[in-house]
């Protein structure tokens, strides 16, 4: 789904205007989606799990960076000597129990591309029943769970929580679904969260919101493809994409965009491969796009893979980390 025009804002209060008739229309529904959201917090009841679970979410619909933070997350877990796995919902995915992901006999179509995408340098799990998925992870011996979005999820107790907000795009109009990008009122998910991440620039937001946040940047970790690139991508924000790939060098000819969990078609593939042919160019995409691609095609196709860098916040994380892990088993 691509996000209404009118959803896009800023810090200019006048952005906030746009298209007065359909945000008068959309009022009442944006009214009944947050009298539903609190509803559902008021009367949920939460499932704790014997091992911590480390959540990794968002207040906005759209790709925020929330997925390399969690793999970023569960490396340095791991590199302590626990056990991290990361719990996604699998949303495209048609496997809804939970599983823990084998990249030798999953597919994309079957756990989604994000979780498929994590199991290719890690542990993975899903599963649709966040609470359940977790009871399963624990008693598999998976000492910390990160769980991959769920911070609307009232059904399980979070040990951490740490609410990433996209310093480019902000909180777009400021209103909620379906009436601008918000999945809650900023307060309710700031009172929730134990840090604020912020990635990207940070533009868009307010100084003051931006004190005592993380910042984090996504950075590559291989070197431009050589020679002209035909770039595409199907994830929130696809203009990132070819964004970072000139913003370091790289010959993009041409960028074309898909939805978010875009499921390729033979004849997507066919245009950009004439695309590219007409160019003398070479396909380049994310690796979220990569693991979606029919496996025919990926050798045709490059990688433009990226990390999240926390630069002099790296030790900040890594203290939050341990900390909440600590107190979690000392508490027990």
């Amino acid at each position: 789904m691509k996000a209404p025009y009118f959803w896009r804002g800023g810090l200019d209060p006048k952005s906030r205007e746009a298209a007065p008739l359909t945000r008068v229309l959309l009022t009442p529904l944006e009214a009944l989606y947050v009298w539903g959201f609190k509803r559902r917090w008021r009367h949920a009841v939460q499932a704790k799990a014997p091992v911590p679970i480390i959540c990794v979410g968002n207040v906005t619909v759209g790709g925020v960076g929330k997925t390399p933070i969690v793999a970023l997350i569960r490396d340095r877990l791991t590199r302590i000597g626990l056990r991290a796995a990361t719990l996604s919902r699998g949303h495209g995915g048609r496997i809804r129990k939970a599983t823990r992901i084998d990249t030798e006999t999953h597919k994309a179509i079957d756990v989604g591309d994000e979780p498929l995408m994590l199991a290719l340098a890690g542990e993975s799990w899903i599963g649709r029943n966040r609470a359940t998925a977790a009871l399963a992870m624990a008693a598999d011996g998976v000492d910390v769970i990160i769980m991959d979005d769920g911070f609307q999820t009232p059904s399980v107790e979070k040990t951490l929580s740490f609410l990433v907000i996209d310093g480019e795009t902000g909180f777009g109009n400021g209103y909620c679904l379906p009436k601008g990008p918000m999945r809650e009122p900023y307060n309710s998910a700031n009172d929730r969260a134990n840090f604020r991440i912020i990635t990207g620039s940070g533009n868009a937001l307010p100084e003051a919101l931006k004190q005592d946040a993380l910042k984090a940047q996504l950075l590559p970790t291989n070197k431009i493809p050589p020679g002209p690139l035909i770039a595409f991508a199907g994830i929130g924000r696809p203009q990132k994409v070819f964004d970072s790939l000139i913003k370091a060098g790289a010959d993009v000819r041409d960028g074309v965009s898909f939805a978010d969990h875009y499921v390729y078609k033979s004849g997507d593939l066919e245009f950009l491969k004439k695309l590219a042919a007409d160019h003398g160019a070479t396909l380049v995409t994310t690796e979220k796009d990569y693991v979606r691609l029919p496996e025919t095609w990926r050798e045709r196709v490059v990688t433009w893979p990226v990390a999240m860098d926390f630069g002099d916040d790296l030790e900040t994380l890594d203290a939050a980390l341990k900390g909440a892990i600590d107190g979690f088993y000392h508490g027990q």
